[in-house]
């Protein structure tokens, strides 16, 4: 099932150098002369200070922030509050993250956003669905090629009882963007012969409905 009504910056921390020993002792300064400058405290020269992480009730915000962002597939936003510190794994009341929301919607610019910066693709909705789930229900033929690229699971069943494959039979119309999703599972090692609660084969839905050119590249993987 779908998500709606159905990525961190690691800042190297460059090490100072120690300083050079002195090789004797220092001379008393003339008149006029400076002193040794006194001992600093600020950071040395090179060094990067870490970002300390912000309160619980401001991360809290900055998730929610990214998450609307997403659904509003508003990308220049999205990749400014990731630099933020926004969480891309972080979810919502309805157990979605900005990560599952954009490839159940097919937002592609803002999955490989939340791709680039930690996304879990392993990580479930609502319906204990992985992101390619509904991006194969809605026949979202690019996402699905990010997503299994990305190494989202191909034959994860959800709590329904369907994989991507069953989804993108049988809560779809069998059209080209269907067929062409089914080829990509396919060819990614979906196995047609996991059965739906109803004892169903991918192969016995598409013939079911009526989908005879998806049918017919079940058989040819078979």
């Amino acid at each position: 099932m779908g998500a709606v009504g159905t990525a961190s910056d690691s800042a190297a921390t460059a090490e100072p150098s120690a300083p050079s020993a002195a090789t004797s002792s220092p001379a008393t300064p003339r008149l006029g002369t400076p002193g040794p400058a006194k001992s600093q405290t600020s950071t040395p020269t090179g060094a990067t200070a870490s970002r300390p992480a912000p309160p619980r009730e401001a991360q809290a915000e900055l998730d929610r922030r990214l998450i609307l962002a997403a659904i509003a597939y508003n990308a220049p936003l999205v990749k400014q509050l990731i630099r933020a510190g926004g969480n891309v794994n972080a979810k919502d009341a309805i157990q979605d993250s900005a990560f599952l929301y954009a490839g159940a919607e097919g937002f592609n610019d803002v999955l490989r956003l939340t791709l680039a910066n930690g996304a879990d693709v392993s990580s479930t909705n609502r319906y204990g669905g992985t992101a390619l789930i509904p991006a194969s229900e809605h026949g979202h033929v690019d996402t699905v090629r990010i997503l299994i690229a990305a190494g989202v699971p191909v034959n994860h069943v959800n709590n329904l009882g369907w994989t991507a494959m069953q989804e993108a039979v049988l809560l779809n119309n069998g059209g080209p963007r269907q067929q062409e999703v089914v080829r990509l599972l396919l060819a990614a090692g979906a196995d047609p012969s996991i059965r739906d609660p109803q004892g169903r084969t991918a192969l016995d839905n598409a013939e079911r409905l009526g989908f005879a050119d998806i049918a017919a590249l079940i058989r040819g993987r078979s």
